[in-house]
């Protein structure tokens, strides 16, 4: 079985910063890709970014230059920095973790709201 539990979801002004981690456990989990969805009310779930075990990042446009993404392999967690935030981030964000054998995991989900 494979765990991710996250935090630091909330409620923030646009122009603000919050800060997502997601830690994971289990014993089927080995080093692999992990990275952050968000979903939308009434859209499909979008990647935001992902991180590889070597630390090589993939981001979606509308948060390059905004969103960091950054984790530790010795604590199994990944963070996501989000900074200069905007009404059309707010989503729930879902940290993922993708097996080496391409089976996604995924945490419960955190909420970021952010008001204009």
């Amino acid at each position: 079985q494979v765990q991710l539990v996250e935090s630091g979801g909330g409620l923030v002004q646009a122009g603000g910063s919050l800060r997502l981690s997601c830690t994971v456990s289990g014993n089927r989990f080995s080093l692999n890709t992990m990275g952050w969805y968000r979903q939308a009310p009434g859209k499909q779930r979008e990647l935001v970014a992902t991180i590889t075990v070597g630390g090589a990042r993939n981001f979606a446009d509308s948060v390059k230059g905004r969103f960091t993404i950054s984790r530790d392999n010795t604590k199994n967690t990944v963070w996501l920095q989000m900074n200069s935030l905007k009404p059309e981030d707010t989503a729930v964000y879902y940290c993922n973790y993708r097996s080496p054998n391409d089976r996604d995991y995924w945490g419960q989900g955190t909420q970021v709201t952010v008001s204009s």
